[in-house]
């Protein structure tokens, strides 16, 4: 089984200069964990929900109410983004990107083609969706769709 096959796609990627707010709002919008980041059509980082809110002030700040917003939109994802991003390609045996995850303890890879574009996502819970499907097959569970 390759990543392709499982793969979230089309990939919800940011820009270097989306606000943190606004990939925050567009994580929580979708559902997600995780954004690539993509400059010029190149995966130049990734940033998680996790980087998102330890940049987010916290509810005992000393800041009022009206200097939060302008604050978060000074804050790019630029400054917060993992820039060392270990990718896989639609090829790559499903086995290798789970390994890859667990051995580097990340919950998801973008996915490039060999030409560096980036295609989409496989994430820890598309790859559970895989062994989920492969043991009820083997009969061992029943799984609700």
């Amino acid at each position: 089984m390759k990543v392709g096959e499982h793969m979230s796609q089309p990939a919800i990627a940011v820009s270097p200069t989306t606000p943190a707010a606004a990939a925050m709002k567009l994580i929580r919008d979708k559902h997600i964990r995780r954004l690539p980041v993509v400059e010029d059509g190149s995966l130049v980082g990734i940033v998680s929900e996790r980087d998102l809110l330890r940049a987010m002030p916290s509810p005992a700040t000393l800041l009022s109410v009206w200097e939060i917003p302008e604050l978060l939109e000074r804050i790019l994802v630029r400054d917060l983004m993992t820039r060392d991003v270990i990718t896989v390609t639609p090829e790559t045996p499903i086995e290798v990107a789970a390994r890859l995850m667990v051995d580097h303890k990340i919950g998801g890879l973008p996915v490039e083609e060999p030409g560096g574009h980036l295609v989409g996502v496989i994430t820890e819970t598309d790859i559970f969706r895989v062994f989920c499907s492969l043991f009820n097959a083997a009969g061992a569970i029943a799984v609700p769709a």
